[in-house]
């Protein structure tokens, strides 16, 4: 087929779908730690990650406060592969892409500015997500060893 068939005629002939950085990267930003990236990318076993998240996610939710259970800290595990993957798969090159996961068809257009804003706007939730992340570890830790002790966050 020429360069100038357009991606819709392209995936009518291969059955296959066009995918789209900006989908897979927000995808991955605001869902990767349920897998849905995976999913749309058409991963052998995103089932995995998704069971494993809703394990997590079942386990969290039994616990009196849910955001000191050490299955809810499990879950950054694959939310931070979401973000770290959103980055990525965002600043990859075009041909790279098209290569790998739209082999086959023809892209119209560059994907322009789309990608990087969405690799920034992860880059800044993954940044808090982070630092969420490991203050309330070192929190958990420093309570439970004790150095918190007498200390008061209320005091006047």
């Amino acid at each position: 087929m020429s360069s100038s068939t357009p991606a819709s005629a392209v995936q009518s002939a291969s059955g296959a779908k066009f995918r789209s950085k900006v989908t897979v990267g927000l995808l991955a930003a605001l869902l990767g730690w349920a897998g849905a990236h995976w999913w749309y990318l058409g991963r052998r076993r995103a089932w995995l990650v998704t069971a494993y998240a809703a394990v997590m996610v079942l386990l969290s939710s039994r616990a009196d406060v849910w955001w000191e259970n050490p299955a809810f800290f499990l879950l950054f595990i694959p939310a931070l592969d979401g973000l770290i993957e959103a980055i990525v798969l965002c600043l990859m090159s075009d041909a790279r892409f098209d290569a790998r996961y739209n082999p086959g068809l023809v892209r119209e257009s560059p994907s322009g500015w789309g990608p990087v804003l969405v690799a920034a706007f992860t880059l800044l939730i993954g940044t808090v997500a982070l630092m969420f992340g490991l203050a309330m570890i070192v929190i958990y830790v420093w309570t439970q060893l004790g150095w918190l002790d007498g200390f008061d966050l209320n005091s006047d």
